[in-house]
């Protein structure tokens, strides 16, 4: 149950949103292209941040590059 303590865990890395234009989902409202997020968790296909809700939220890393 590692994602139960993820606000408290060490920042990986820092990445910055490059666009949210999804075809499938919803993410315009969660995040903001030119932000910079702190990854918490990354796996091969999905970045672990905290995003705008404030909650922890995985996303595909063609969202982002990293800074």
């Amino acid at each position: 149950m590692i994602h139960k303590n993820w606000h408290e865990v060490e920042t990986m890395k820092q990445v910055e949103c490059v666009h949210a234009d999804a075809k499938k989902f919803v993410v315009h409202n969660v995040l903001t292209p030119g932000k910079v997020y702190d990854v918490k968790n990354e796996t091969d296909e999905f970045i672990f941040i905290i995003d705008n809700t404030g909650q922890i939220g995985g996303f595909l890393k063609e969202y982002f590059k990293e800074v």
